[in-house]
C-alpha cells in the first residue's frame, strides 16, 4: 500500500502545513520544508537570543506583514521550531520562544550568513535588528584578533539589552542587564553595523566605561572576501 507524505505534529496528528513538499528523502529538502518559506528562517533568528513578543518581532522585521508574521509563528510552532509561554504577572504577556530544537539552527543561520556576506550585491546598509548585528559577531569574530581578550560588553538598543562575553578568541551573547559590564555601547543597531562593518567612527555610538576596550572591540569582525563579479553570474 502506498504510504502517504505528511508532515506530522508531536502529537502525531499530520500538519496543516504540507501544501509544499519536494517528495525527496534529503534532509536539505525536509530542512526547506521546516525553515524554507519566506521569512521564517528570519522569524527564527529573531528568537536565538530568546523570547520576544509579537510587537518586538514586527520591529525588528519592518517588512513583513502581522499576517504573514502570525502565519509563520503559527507554522513554527507547529513544526517543532517555536513555543508559546506566557510570562508571569504584572507582565502577563504571551511571547515566543525558540524551542531547544530550533536553537540548533544558529549555525544553519551563520553559515548562510557568512556564505551570503561574500555576494557583491550584499547591501550592507539595510535595516539590521539588534539580535542579526550580535549572531554576526558570533559568526564573524577573529579568533587571532580577539586572543587574550577577556571583558563584557554590554548593548543598549532602545529598551532590549545584551551582553556578550569575549573570552578565548570567541564571544557569547545572551540577553541580561548591563550589570558588571567594562564598556556598554548603545545606539541603534545598524549604527553599530556601521561601526564594526563600514569603518565608521566609534564616536556615532554611546560609549560607557573603558573606551579604549571600545575601540579594540570593534575592530574584533572581519567580513569574508567577496567573490568576482564574474562568479557570481
Amino acid at each position: 500500500m502506498k504510504l502517504e507524505n505528511l508532515t506530522l505534529l508531536s502529537d502525531g496528528a499530520p500538519a496543516k502545513d504540507d501544501k509544499r513538499r519536494y517528495d525527496d528523502a534529503c534532509g536539505t529538502a525536509h530542512a526547506l520544508e521546516l525553515i524554507g518559506d519566506r521569512w521564517a528562517l528570519l522569524v527564527l533568528r529573531e528568537l536565538m537570543l530568546g523570547g520576544r513578543r509579537f510587537s518586538d518581532l514586527r520591529g525588528d522585521l519592518p517588512g513583513i506583514s502581522a499576517n504573514v508574521l502570525t502565519q509563520r509563528l503559527s507554522e513554527l510552532e507547529q513544526r517543532g521550531l517555536v513555543k508559546r509561554r506566557r510570562l508571569p504577572p504584572p507582565a502577563s504577556a504571551q511571547v515566543y520562544e525558540a524551542t531547544e530544537w530550533g536553537l540548533e539552527a544558529e549555525p544553519i543561520v551563520q553559515a548562510l550568513g557568512r556564505w551570503a556576506a561574500r555576494s557583491p550585491r550584499h547591501d550592507p546598509t539595510l535595516p539590521i535588528s539588534g539580535v542579526s548585528i550580535l549572531l554576526s559577531f558570533r559568526t564573524m569574530i577573529s579568533a587571532k584578533r580577539a586572543k587574550g581578550i577577556d571583558a563584557r560588553i554590554g548593548f543598549r538598543f532602545g529598551a532590549n539589552e545584551y551582553v556578550a562575553r569575549v573570552k578565548k578568541g570567541g564571544i557569547r551573547v545572551e540577553r541580561a542587564t548591563l550589570e558588571r559590564c567594562d564598556v556598554i555601547l548603545s545606539g541603534a543597531p545598524a549604527t553599530l553595523a556601521s561601526v564594526v562593518y563600514g569603518g565608521q567612527p566609534l564616536d556615532r555610538l554611546g560609549v560607557t566605561g573603558d573606551r579604549v576596550l571600545a575601540e579594540k572591540f570593534v575592530t574584533l569582525f572581519v567580513l569574508p572576501p567577496k567573490v568576482g563579479a564574474d562568479a557570481a553570474g
